[in-house]
């Protein structure tokens, strides 16, 4: 495979991992979350800003800056002549707050990229989304995604209301209460799902290969996500779950390393079904646990088609263990790059069902009065140059998981990676 371009200095493993910084994959927010906008600048009075959170009344924001746009072929000054029009003859002109309708407009102008994985979040929602990230927030748990243009549960997460409910992965949702969702962002569908503690929200969702639509009420809790589980099976084989790629997944992780070492684990099930995503930095550092330190995890492709491998750090312990890797519908983004690397290093089997297919890069950069904005800023290939964007990565070896399956509590995927594992251990 081809590295980097030979007019571009190789960056060393650390180099690479200090630009992570603030780097996300996760764009399936968790219905913790609520939908958000963009602060554009204007200010109040004495330079105040409007992301303060207070009420403005339309009638008596003050803008600065109102000038046409000098940019070729952009006036500007469409927008605020309508901000005029709206503030001069809307019959409820009163009423109407002046930072929402910024945030309104931003919002429109990042629905208008196209991409439904750059976002805007106000103080509150940015509040909320550094919980999720540490892994506590209240909703019903489930990941949710756009796939074929439909509101997609990417995978609901462990023990939780969702998952309790019978929520699965690739599952569609069509209505949420009695409102149709169909045109609605991830973040709009979010905030609709979004509430407290004890609260009950309907959803009315389609499950991958039924005919007809159900409705499931859902009780929202406080989700508290551990983000690496680890079981033993048959002894000495070590079943190892990551969730999501959170704060705490890296440390999370190097415990359950230590409890596979302990137990004399001869083989590993590294279990990423239903992992929807999480933080870049985290899943480079679960793969410096499992691949020789320089190896590439995955490799980043900026607008102007400039490319950066991202390698392992070192700390390699479990490389020379016999593995398996569990991937489906449900696996995204930080597991998708994760099994990637694995597979394209290591020759690792995947066993299960093809991934969802998310391979772009948000960073999240914060703005003034705690508000932030999440952006795509780059593309992600495999260590082998594979874009996996709305393909996904296809398993080795197929195994379904039926509803049945679901029902009855049966599992055929871990059955047939430990199968698999077995052999190789022989």
């Amino acid at each position: 495979m081809e590295e980097n371009s030979q007019s571009q200095p190789e960056h060393t493993a650390d180099q690479n991992n200090k630009r992570l910084f603030k780097k996300y994959l996760l764009f399936f927010f968790v219905c913790a979350l609520m939908a958000g906008s963009f602060f554009i600048g204007f200010k109040k009075g004495q330079g105040q800003s409007l992301s303060d959170e207070r009420n403005v009344p339309l009638t008596q924001a003050i803008i600065e800056n109102k000038l046409p746009s000098k940019d070729s072929g952009i006036d500007f000054a469409l927008f605020w002549n309508v901000w005029d029009l709206l503030k001069q003859k809307h019959i409820n002109k009163n009423n109407l707050n002046a930072q929402d309708m910024v945030y309104g407009a931003i919002s429109g102008m990042l629905k208008a990229t196209g991409d439904p994985y750059s976002s805007f979040f106000n103080p509150q929602e940015s509040k909320a989304f550094s919980q999720d990230i540490e892994g506590s927030f209240e909703g019903i748990g489930a990941e949710l995604g756009i796939k074929d243009n439909l509101l997609t549960v990417v995978a609901p997460l462990e023990g939780s209301p969702a998952q309790k409910s019978g929520i699965r992965a690739g599952d569609k949702i069509l209505k949420v209460d009695d409102k149709v969702v169909a045109d609605y962002s991830i973040d709009q569908a979010v905030e609709l799902i979004r509430g407290k503690k004890g609260t009950q929200v309907k959803l009315t969702i389609l499950h991958s290969g039924d005919q007809e639509a159900m409705e499931i009420s859902i009780t929202r809790d406080k989700i508290e996500v551990k983000s690496v589980k680890v079981e033993f099976k048959d002894g000495d084989i070590a079943h190892v779950k990551i969730s999501k790629f959170s704060e705490n997944t890296d440390k999370e992780f190097n415990e359950a390393v230590n409890q596979v070492l302990s137990n004399g684990s001869r083989g590993i099930v590294l279990d990423l079904r239903n992992d929807p995503g999480g933080l870049l930095e985290k899943a480079v550092n679960v793969a410096s646990r499992m691949m020789p330190k320089g190896k590439v995890v995955v490799i980043e492709e900026d607008s102007q088609g400039k490319k950066e491998n991202l390698r392992t750090s070192g700390n390699d312990k479990l490389s020379s263990i016999p593995t398996v890797i569990l991937i489906n519908e449900g696996s995204a983004s930080a597991s998708e790059i994760l099994a990637g690397a694995l597979k394209d290093n290591r020759g690792l089997a995947l066993i299960g069902k093809k991934t969802f297919g998310k391979g772009s890069v948000q960073e999240l950069i914060d703005l003034s009065g705690g508000s932030s904005v999440k952006i795509t800023i780059a593309k992600w290939l495999t260590p082998n140059g594979d874009y996996i964007m709305e393909k996904g990565i296809n398993p080795d070896i197929e195994v379904d998981l039926t509803t049945d399956d679901f029902e009855n509590e049966r599992d055929p995927q871990l059955d047939k990676a430990i199968e698999v594992l077995k052999e190789k251990m022989k």
